[in-house]
């Protein structure tokens, strides 16, 4: 990945998270890809900051104006956090409108933020995590401020490996 789009991969990530500091300059280095997923990490020893992502495979829009949307399982050593689910959906999401991520047959509910969504709750981020491990596409829908709702399908392809190497590499 270029460094231009390592830095606009950080930026993205970290304008957003909720709750979260990390210095911006802090560069983040590809440590592998498992099927369609890749795990990132931060420069420090130990870690600060680790996570694994995807691109969809497909996306469903009407929109025309939509960055890259991509799929994150985030890990924040420092504060305990094994796996933080988030979607950037590339566009800013309607205000009160909720978000479904579903791993056939069970659908999660999302709450939207900026142009990012979320689990409603860290029980159901646990069981969506683990559902994705067993699972072989996800799909993530949610509406635009102005417009349709959006759906892009995941593959899950090594999320499980990744997952793993996840919880390896941060803690």
């Amino acid at each position: 990945m270029p460094n231009v789009g390592k830095a606009l991969i950080i930026l993205l990530l970290f304008a957003a998270a909720p709750g979260r500091t990390f210095a911006a300059e802090q560069q983040m280095t590809r440590v592998n890809t498992y099927g369609a997923w890749s795990l990132m990490t931060d420069t420090a020893d130990p870690h600060l900051f680790c996570f694994i992502t995807s691109e969809p495979t497909s996306s469903q829009s009407a929109s025309a104006s939509r960055q890259s949307p991509r799929a994150y399982i985030s890990a924040w050593p420092k504060d305990g956090i094994r796996a933080e689910v988030s979607f950037r959906m590339g566009f800013r999401i309607k205000k009160n409108a909720p978000g479904m991520a579903t791993v056939s047959p069970t659908g999660f509910r999302l709450f939207g933020s900026g142009d990012r969504v979320y689990v409603s709750d860290s029980t159901r981020e646990l069981k969506l995590v683990e559902a994705m491990r067993k699972g072989s596409t996800m799909t993530v829908a949610a509406t635009p401020a102005s417009g349709a709702t959006v759906t892009d399908t995941y593959s899950l392809s090594g999320v499980g490996q990744a997952l793993q190497k996840l919880q390896e590499t941060c803690f």
